[in-house]
C-alpha cells in the first residue's frame, strides 16, 4: 500500500481540528450535545409530568420517528460520535482544559462500551443477565431513563468545565493553544 505524502507547509486534517476549526467544530459539537440533552429532558417530561408511558416516551424525535429512536444503533451512533468528536478536539485542549477532557473521555469510552453491548446483545439476539430485552451493566441497578440523564450529566460536566476553561486561557494557556478560541486570543495570535 502507498502512503499518501502529506505537504510539509500543509496542516493535516487533525491539526486543523485542533487549529483553524476548532472553534467552530466545538459549537457544532455543543450543539450535538445540546440537542441530544433537550431529547433526554423531553423524555423525562412525557414520563414524569404528562405521564406516558416509558415505552411511548421518546422525545421530540421520537413522535416523528419511533422506529428509528427505538433502534439501538442510534443511541449506539450517538455514543460513538460523541467518542470521536472528544478525541478529534483534544489535540486543540491544553493546560487545565486537557484534564477535564481527558476524565470526559474516559467517561465517554464507559458510555460507549455499554452501548455496545446494548447493539451487540440487539444484533447477536442474546440478552445477558436474564433480562427479557438488552440489558447494560448499570441498568442492572438504575431504569434505563433515569441512567442516560445519568450518563449524560456526568459527561457533560466535565465537558462543560473543559469548555469553559478552554475558552478563558490563563496566559500559559493561551500560548501553547494552536487555535482561537477564548478570549482575546485571535487577537494574541495575529499580533
Amino acid at each position: 500500500m502507498i502512503a499518501a505524502k502529506q505537504d510539509p507547509g500543509r496542516p493535516s486534517l487533525i491539526d486543523r481540528f485542533n487549529s483553524t476549526w476548532h472553534e467552530r467544530t466545538m459549537w457544532l459539537f455543543t450543539f450535538i450535545v445540546f440537542s441530544h440533552w433537550i431529547e433526554h429532558i423531553v423524555q423525562s417530561i412525557q414520563i414524569y409530568w404528562l405521564g406516558w408511558p416509558r415505552p411511548e416516551a421518546l422525545g421530540f424525535l421520537g413522535l416523528a420517528l419511533p422506529w428509528l429512536v427505538r433502534s439501538e444503533w442510534l443511541h449506539y451512533g450517538h455514543a460513538l460520535v460523541m467518542l470521536l468528536f472528544l478525541l478529534l478536539l483534544r489535540r486543540g485542549m491544553v493546560g487545565r482544559p486537557r484534564l477535564w477532557w481527558d476524565i470526559t473521555i474516559g467517561l465517554s469510552i464507559w458510555h460507549h462500551l455499554e452501548h455496545f453491548l446494548l447493539l451487540a446483545q440487539v444484533m447477536f439476539g442474546f440478552t445477558l443477565f436474564g433480562k427479557a430485552a438488552p440489558t447494560s451493566i448499570l441498568q442492572l441497578v438504575i431504569p434505563r431513563v433515569e441512567l442516560h440523564l445519568f450518563y449524560n450529566a456526568i459527561i457533560s460536566l466535565p465537558m462543560v468545565i473543559a469548555m469553559a476553561l478552554h475558552m478563558n486561557p490563563t496566559k500559559t494557556e493561551r500560548k501553547a493553544m494552536t487555535c482561537t478560541c477564548g478570549r482575546h486570543v485571535g487577537r494574541l495570535h495575529r499580533a
